[in-house]
């Protein structure tokens, strides 16, 4: 009798899976036919002629961009320029930007850029590009307004925490070269490493630059530098994060699917051998900046000296589509060897000095957290 009380059970169960399955994907079809009569409608009533493809990009985009501010869609043309951009050699003002609220966020304007000299900081909202009103547009329709000829002026507007009133700066577009790495020794016995981004020889340069410094006898300690840096290839996260670890978790990705689910762990070896580590960040310091952050802050391997990181904690793949355009969709995201989620939180410093100066060039006396560090060096 239970046997057949227990199979009439499984099979209610089994019928109201599949009627729920079944009433899902009519609703999904439902969905469909309702967008498609929708754009009829503005078709044949709206006030201006419309073009139909650039509708569809917009409204497969808005699909993308509902699920958080990373994905999004990227046409033939915008996919064609990205794969020429990752050389490291692009033209433009030299910023990496998000989208938040239909409006561009700047995540860090790039060293040594139009923009980083021009006074972009990180988490201005851009509201206008040459007078053209921002909302409203996708991220790739304002990336493009941003591009032009190299040397030409561009106006931007920006909103900014903390100050009522938008400002508008003037840059010149440039070819932007992205060094990733600069090095120096401070007060003859402080090494200094400014990472401005990760990319895939980032870790190498890092560790000659630590080979040079490391035969100076006098070493007290280093300075790891990664204010304004807004990330790049995990690879290189999790490689210059060993540099200074001889063990333990370094950061891990939780996915939908747990078998995707991966942990990366250092190998034994600390090419600075124990010597005191200060790591400056700040709100500028995204996604890998924050994995390296993170993971030194987590095994108490590194003081963390400045302001709380932007919380870029997800991982996003471009996937390649039939029209030979793409999509980047976020895919998992990033976990400290704590268990915390980077997403939205950021790292937060040990130590909160805020900011004088958007110069991080070397020494410049303007630079609170940076000197900071050195007195916490040398007393």
């Amino acid at each position: 009798m239970k046997k057949k009380n227990f199979t009439i059970f499984l099979f209610l169960f089994w019928n109201i899976l599949t009627q729920n399955i079944y009433s899902s994907e009519i609703d999904v079809y439902q969905k469909i036919d309702l967008f498609g009569e929708v754009l009829d409608k503005i078709n044949k009533e709206y006030v201006d002629e419309i073009n139909q493809s650039e509708s569809m990009d917009s409204a497969i985009n808005g699909l993308l961009q509902s699920l958080d501010p990373y994905s999004a869609y990227m046409s033939p043309e915008i996919f064609n320029e990205m794969q020429t951009e990752t050389s490291g050699k692009f033209g433009g003002l030299g910023i990496e930007v998000t989208m938040e609220s239909g409006v561009v966020k700047v995540i860090t304007p790039i060293d040594d850029t139009p923009a980083s000299r021009a006074g972009v900081k990180a988490g201005d909202y851009i509201i206008k590009i040459d007078n053209i009103q921002v909302q409203g547009k996708s991220l790739g329709e304002a990336v493009e307004l941003m591009r032009g000829p190299v040397g030409s002026g561009i106006e931007i507007t920006i909103r900014r925490r903390g100050l009522k009133k938008a400002l508008t700066l003037s840059i010149v577009r440039e070819i932007i070269q992205v060094k990733s790495v600069k090095a120096d020794l401070l007060k003859k016995n402080i090494g200094y490493l400014r990472l401005t981004s990760f990319n895939e020889n980032s870790g190498d340069q890092i560790k000659k630059e630590i080979q040079k410094l490391e035969k100076n006898k006098n070493l007290k300690g280093y300075i790891l530098d990664l204010r304004n840096n807004p990330g790049g290839l995990l690879t290189q996260a999790i490689k210059i994060s060993d540099y200074f670890l001889d063990n333990g978790e370094i950061v891990s990705t939780k996915s939908r699917k747990a078998s995707e689910n991966r942990k990366w762990f250092a190998k034994k070896g600390d090419l600075i051998d124990g010597k005191a580590l200060i790591v400056l960040i700040n709100y500028g310091s995204a996604s890998a900046s924050e994995i390296v952050a993170g993971a030194l802050k987590d095994h108490k391997r590194a003081i963390l000296l400045g302001e709380n990181s932007y919380g870029k904690g997800s991982v996003q793949s471009i996937i390649p589509l039939k029209n030979n355009g793409a999509i980047r969709l976020t895919i998992a995201k990033y976990y400290l060897p704590s268990g915390k989620s980077i997403s939205e939180v950021g790292v937060s410093p040990d130590i909160e000095i805020n900011e004088s100066s958007d110069n991080f060039k070397i020494k410049t006396e303007s630079d609170n957290q940076l000197n900071y560090a050195i007195k916490l060096f040398n007393g």
